[in-house]
């Protein structure tokens, strides 16, 4: 029997693909995630989207807005299920202040980039992120192309 191992493929629930594409990464942090029973088992069959989600920083607390987890029809039949609602994000109080400083001096936004499995817990990585400009997005498409024709040039010349 092979356990899985946090961090490979197999254990991410959900990837904000867009967050790369709009923001320079600068710092990432491992949160922990508040939820209840229902969604747990939702994640657990990867109903969930992080593509309008951000992280709201208020008194002291860190929020994760915007997730989508879609309940599931079996799991809560008993409770009213808010598939977008506010959950809270479990860091050190060290981390908030830090988040929360880079946040208000440099005008870096807070954003979710991966839910995942951490053994049996539910983290969710958060990024400090500043947006690209849009001529930085093309050179970054520029540059992605330029290297998948590489990768092909280089498998035609081998074979």
């Amino acid at each position: 029997m092979s356990k899985k191992k946090p961090g490979t493929p197999s254990s991410t629930i959900a990837l904000n693909k867009k967050a790369k594409h709009e923001y320079h990464i600068e710092e990432r942090f491992e949160a922990g995630l508040s939820l209840l029973g229902w969604e747990v088992k939702s994640l657990r069959a990867g109903k969930a989207q992080l593509v309008d989600a951000y992280v709201l920083l208020k008194n002291g607390e860190a929020w994760l807005l915007g997730a989508h987890i879609t309940p599931l029809s079996t799991a809560s039949t008993h409770v009213i299920a808010d598939p977008t609602r506010t959950r809270k994000l479990l860091l050190h109080k060290k981390e908030i202040a830090k988040i929360l400083g880079k946040v208000n001096q440099a005008g870096s936004t807070c954003i979710p980039l991966a839910l995942y499995w951490k053994k049996n817990k539910v983290k969710c990585e958060i990024a400090l992120a500043k947006g690209k400009k849009q001529f930085d997005k093309r050179a970054t498409e520029k540059e992605r192309d330029w290297n998948r024709q590489k990768q092909r040039i280089l498998r035609e010349a081998n074979t």
